[in-house]
């Protein structure tokens, strides 16, 4: 991979002026294309006739990415604090911290959205006594397919709220890894935990 400095020239396509020809790399600020923000002072190639950008080259897609992923909207709901305590707890029997709770939660909203038989028993928790009490904190993730997940599980269980999707899904932790623990899982998470440590 050839890495461009400020200045550099390269040939190019602009489909602007509609022709092939110089460009120059320069730092500028470039819209995405789904028009839902900018990517602020990052570089690319600019045609030297009609001063369009042209071309990103492959050592800015990490900035492109990692402003993109900050412009999403992150998956709140407000939970019982001792739903919360359930996810630390879980987290310490994997053998990770506390930091890992949003990467547990994210591990079984794409487990649960890839297998429906799992993703539709998770209703049952909702009736269960650990699924009441005051909500008084916060859990906040992110995620460049979260959205998605979260809206397929949705369809999948007929929970229609954010927040008792969420508080299924922890008591669904809370039974596999702290009730039953279940080697399947808490091998594999342990295995992330330790790639990510």
């Amino acid at each position: 991979m050839k890495i461009f400095k400020v200045g550099d020239s390269h040939k190019a396509a602009c489909t602007t002026c509609q022709s092939f020809g110089d460009t120059t790399f320069q730092l500028r600020d470039v819209p995405f294309s789904d028009g839902s923000g900018i990517v602020k002072n990052v570089l690319v190639g600019v045609c030297d006739k009609c001063d369009s950008v042209v071309l990103l080259p492959h050592q800015s897609t990490p900035a492109v990415k990692r402003q993109y992923e900050t412009k999403r909207k992150p998956v709140e709901g407000r939970l019982p604090a001792h739903l919360i305590d359930i996810l630390n707890l879980a987290t310490i029997e994997i053998g990770a911290s506390i930091d890992f709770v949003p990467n547990l939660m994210k591990y079984y909203i794409h487990a649960l959205s890839e297998n429906e038989m799992a993703a539709k028993s998770i209703t049952q928790y909702l009736n269960s006594e650990l699924a009441k009490g005051r909500a008084d904190k916060r859990l906040s993730l992110k995620g460049r397919l979260l959205a998605s997940e979260i809206e397929r599980l949705k369809v999948i269980t007929d929970i229609a709220n954010t927040t008792d999707l969420l508080k299924s899904i922890v008591l669904k932790i809370n039974e596999d890894l702290l009730l039953k623990r279940k080697a399947a899982p808490i091998k594999e998470l342990r295995n992330i935990s330790a790639a990510l440590a």
